[in-house]
């Protein structure tokens, strides 16, 4: 039987009726219905830079960028996108659409992730597969794209383009990708285009295993490969495995049967709320995998103002203010997914005051390390020689914010969170949020806007869940930003276990229980960016570090 993995175009996106053609060779302009949005980049129509083409050379200043707006909204009604490239330095251009309606964007990838092949003296022509996109194959989320944009590198970039379009139809050459034992008798084959799962044969000891079973899965997520489970008619046993696929082989050899005894006496429970990510990207993502809690925190969750859903990221993102989701709708489409959700509650003096304000403008200081590429006049607050700029008044770019208003904002949501956390990463602040509170916090403060944040929270949200300290990483499991004056200055007692003792105390004083989940964030320290199969691999190694 063939699989329904046809084309991998059928799967989302709606078939239209014909390409929709952006530059095609030998044109002066580009085609109607696309207007230049590009900054900073020239143009030269009818270029032979590659021979015997007439195609279009681009030239971009550093950061700038080469980006043309769709009069009609491509939405996700096309497969992909098809050009011919040829670029000495494809690494240093990144590719992303973007929907001027919505303000979605999506993931930026390098030019060279889509060819290794590509060279400056000849075209290599690139589809980008709107349902296969790097690194996993993941699919191009549904919004109303009408943007596209290559934009280059601080380096600038050249390059020539050509035969440019939207396409509706993109066939996927048929493969095997892998085949492997799972369990007792089952296998798991995974494919990507039309193959004929019928020539899959399975042999143990060279002799033939009957294939009683099979059924098909398509990741809502990746859906450019398919996995098939294969129900075998007999179990495995010692010896050498092999699966035909097709022309490939995979080739196991299964162990004898280790035996050993389990005691079972002390069990618990798996709590479901570890099975939580930090902002799902959509409710499909949450129903996919299995989602049981969604976080709403971060560091830009520090600032977030809900009395007009601002916020700024602090030193993750020179300063700057910015719009922001509203949390009363995350948590109504969250919860519509089947997820329960855990809300930061800000828990310093300052949230973001609009959506256009920074801290640091070129205007009065100059010389700073760096600048935002995208915004020439905002900072990041630090001078080349690492020490920070001094802060202009919060009030320039944030407004008072008290637990009177927070209470206000948790009493007025139409849609309650299951369980909220006091802010995000507190001891940090001195440097992630430098310009609103420069002064480093210590184990008094910190225990204060706890016991205070925790006490309101329990007030405004009787049924809610607290979560706290929401500590950076393993040395503020100790000590605080202070360093280990501040333990002596506690009967040298360590951070969270003199913690832990405070809260205790503040709940027998407030007649309630104040603290009910142990807070701590964990960063895993290897370096997985190569995204090579070693990366891959340890990345599923990394929660065993946990235990």
């Amino acid at each position: 039987m063939l699989s329904r993995l046809v084309l991998l175009a059928s799967l989302t996106f709606a078939v239209v009726q014909a390409d929709e053609p952006i530059f095609v060779d030998g044109a002066t302009g580009f085609s109607s219905g696309w207007e230049n949005w590009s900054w900073s980049t020239n143009f030269t129509f009818g270029s032979t830079a590659i021979p015997g083409r007439s195609s279009l050379l681009v030239s971009s200043g550093a950061y700038a960028g080469f980006s043309l707006y769709d009069e009609t909204p491509f939405s996700n009604n096309y497969a992909g996108m098809r050009f011919d490239l040829a670029s000495a330095a494809p690494q240093q251009v990144q590719w992303s659409l973007q929907s001027t309606t919505s303000g979605g964007q999506s993931a930026q990838f390098t030019l060279d992730t889509f060819s290794s092949s590509i060279n400056a003296n000849s075209f290599t022509t690139i589809t980008i597969n709107f349902a296969d996109l790097p690194p996993n194959g993941g699919l191009l989320g549904n919004d109303t794209w009408n943007r596209l944009t290559f934009q280059a590198s601080g380096s600038g970039a050249t390059y020539s383009i050509d035969n440019f379009s939207l396409i509706t139809d993109i066939v996927v050459p048929p493969l095997f990708l892998s085949a492997e034992p799972l369990g007792q008798n089952l296998i798991a084959v995974t494919t990507q285009g039309a193959v004929d799962l019928t020539q899959l044969k399975v042999t143990l000891n060279n002799s033939t295993i009957a294939i009683t079973n099979h059924t098909t899965y398509v990741p809502v997520d990746s859906p450019a490969s398919s996995i098939t489970y294969y129900t075998l008619g007999s179990s495995f046993a010692a010896g050498t495995l092999l699966i035909t696929a097709g022309n490939t082989t995979f080739n196991y050899t299964i162990p004898a049967v280790q035996y050993g005894s389990i005691t079972t006496g002390n069990q618990r429970p798996i709590n479901p709320h570890i099975y939580g990510v930090n902002f799902p990207t959509s409710a499909s993502y949450i129903e996919h995998l299995g989602v049981t809690i969604s976080r709403w925190g971060g560091n830009a969750e520090t600032a977030y103002n809900p009395f007009g859903d601002f916020t700024n990221a602090g030193n993750d993102w020179y300063f700057e203010n910015r719009g922001n989701d509203n949390a009363d709708s995350w948590i109504e489409w969250v919860e519509g997914a089947g997820s329960d959700t855990m809300v930061a509650i800000p828990a310093l003096d300052w949230v973001a005051k609009d959506s256009t304000s920074y801290s640091y403008p070129a205007t009065i200081y100059p010389n700073q390390e760096s600048f935002d590429p995208y915004n020439a006049n905002a900072g990041d607050g630090m001078y080349p020689n690492g020490s920070w700029v001094p802060p202009l008044p919060q009030t320039n770019v944030y407004t008072p914010w008290n637990m009177s208003l927070a209470s206000k904002w948790l009493t007025g949501l139409v849609h309650k969170p299951t369980i909220v956390t006091v802010d995000n990463e507190m001891e940090i602040a001195s440097s992630t949020h430098q310009d609103m509170h420069p002064s480093n916090i210590g184990y008094d403060e910190e225990l204060a806007r706890m016991v205070n944040t925790s006490v309101m929270a329990k007030a405004a949200l009787p049924n809610a869940l607290v979560a706290a300290p929401s500590t950076c990483a393993w040395w503020f499991y100790w000590t605080s930003v202070i360093g280990y004056t501040d333990n002596a200055a506690h009967n040298n007692i360590d951070w969270l276990p003199w913690f832990l003792g405070q809260m205790n105390t503040a709940s027998t004083k407030a007649g309630k229980r104040l603290l009910d989940y142990l807070d701590i964030h964990y960063y895993y320290a290897a370096d997985t960016s190569a995204n090579d199969a070693a990366a891959k691999a340890l990345r599923l190694r990394m929660s065993r570090s946990l235990w």
